[in-house]
């Protein structure tokens, strides 16, 4: 993920894994606990650090999926064919283990309700995640907020439940479409997020909505063309992105 904190200030801390529980087949949420967390905003990742027996050691970013006010952290782990770090996490990591993590990192890829609306969220994979801190942050404000997530699949959805739950708000509109496959009934797109399905669903540039999007690179570029191309300021088109990596 990019980032804009000075890590030469940040310090590896100590987090005690709380619990570990399923969103989707391939992904996994972990909460952790850790006294001297410094506190974080939405849209900021932490780095997590695994060290082997042999002293051999693993590194990677993952986003915070929870809004500031929780005591707690909450990362979002997609599982990474052949990756050894997200593989460890997500299959052998249980509550009550410990491992070291550093941040809170970034500082331009944030959003709290005082920042106001419209608020923009569009997200690829699980590029959502820091979308989602977000979306709990502003859930309940009195900010208008459009949310557009793009996964393979019906199952592929992250935090379906607790999104349909929120799209139950006059203020909060929850759009996502399907790439691969959609399930017999379904009434969304079925295609990769395109210009015609940004005019449609996103806030118009007339509007002046603050845009947030994470997901995939080529995603992230596609859709921020898109949206300068339809009359968007740049600097109300925030990115992040993330490339392939080790897992």
């Amino acid at each position: 993920m990019e980032g804009t904190a000075l890590r030469g200030r940040l310090t590896w801390l100590i987090a005690e894994v709380v619990d570990v529980y399923d969103e989707t087949p391939r992904a996994k949420s972990i909460v952790l606990r850790c006294p001297e967390w410094p506190g974080h905003l939405p849209g900021q990742h932490v780095d997590i650090r695994l060290t082997a027996e042999d002293g051999y050691q693993a590194q990677r970013s993952y986003s915070i999926a929870t809004p500031e006010d929780h005591e707690d952290i909450t990362l979002t782990v997609e599982l990474v064919t052949n990756g050894e770090v997200s593989q460890f996490l997500l299959e052998d990591l249980r509550p009550d283990d410990r491992i070291e993590i550093r941040g809170p990192i970034g500082g331009y890829f944030v959003w709290e309700p005082s920042h106001g609306g419209p608020l923009q969220l569009i997200g690829g994979g699980s590029g959502v995640v820091p979308l989602m801190a977000m979306l709990r942050a502003g859930a309940g404000s009195e900010v208008s907020i459009r949310y557009l997530g793009s996964a393979r699949t019906f199952e592929d959805i992250l935090y379906r439940e607790e999104l349909e739950q929120i799209a139950s708000s006059e203020l909060i509109e929850i759009t996502h479409t399907l790439t691969r496959s959609s399930p017999p009934g379904w009434a969304g797109p079925t295609r990769r997020v395109d210009r015609k399905m940004i005019e449609q669903l996103v806030w118009p540039a007339g509007d002046l909505p603050t845009c947030f999007i994470c997901g995939p690179t080529g995603f992230v570029e596609t859709v921020a063309e898109h949206l300068v191309d339809l009359g968007h300021a740049t600097e109300r088109v925030k990115t992040e992105r993330f490339g392939p990596s080790g897992g």
